[in-house]
């Protein structure tokens, strides 16, 4: 009979070890959260100022103008690929179920319009990259994207807005074989994330 597998470990055995990263409360009770081995029984703090030295200089962007309930995905692949922040562009309200508590960990700022963004993006002397497949777009395999950029992805449907199109220094579209028109902005997000991986970690 198949057992699910306990995620996590239980209590640390004693005696516990001195480091000022660990939380007394976990090595007492078990850690049981969605983070990987080498941060069991961290301090939340100290993950997230673990990962603050190490992120990488690229951010991503989403529209939110009717709950998408993508953008839950979108964070949880930003974390995996280690971005700078998430950027949510619309509603402050997103469905956070798709994070896996992963926001715990990323850093996520709101803008209540595309304009707040651009001026963001401008005073941070950082370049705005589209992610939808609109006529005029480049074939994201094809495109050398920024060392430091925000990757602007669309609402789920109708995709980037007018102002959103008319920000981005330029529009990658993610080539598609298939009889579907569009791929979801969750999915969209981790093959533009893992493309500048490529890129900038591996030199492809």
């Amino acid at each position: 009979m198949d057992h699910e597998r306990e995620v996590g470990v239980g209590p640390h055995p004693r005696p516990w070890p001195e480091d000022p990263r660990l939380d007394p409360e976990l090595l007492e009770a078990g850690d049981r959260r969605n983070v990987v081995d080498e941060y069991r029984y961290w301090r939340h703090d100290s993950i997230i100022a673990d990962l603050d030295g190490r992120r990488h200089p690229f951010h991503v962007a989403v529209e939110n103008w009717e709950h998408d309930f993508n953008i839950g995905s979108v964070v949880r692949n930003a974390n995996a690929f280690m971005a700078e922040a998430v950027h949510i562009v619309g509603k402050r309200k997103w469905n956070r179920r798709g994070a896996m508590v992963t926001d715990r960990y990323q850093h996520v700022h709101h803008h209540p319009t595309v304009e707040e963004f651009v001026v963001w993006a401008t005073n941070a002397e950082v370049p705005i990259v589209g992610i939808d497949n609109l006529p005029g777009s480049v074939p994201i395999e094809t495109t050398q994207l920024p060392n430091r950029c925000a990757l602007l992805f669309g609402q789920e449907g109708p995709g980037l807005s007018d102002d959103a199109r008319a920000a981005a220094a330029f529009v990658c579209s993610i080539t598609q074989y298939g009889s579907t028109r569009s791929i979801n902005a969750g999915v969209a997000s981790g093959i533009a994330m893992h493309h500048w991986i490529l890129q900038h970690r591996f030199g492809r």
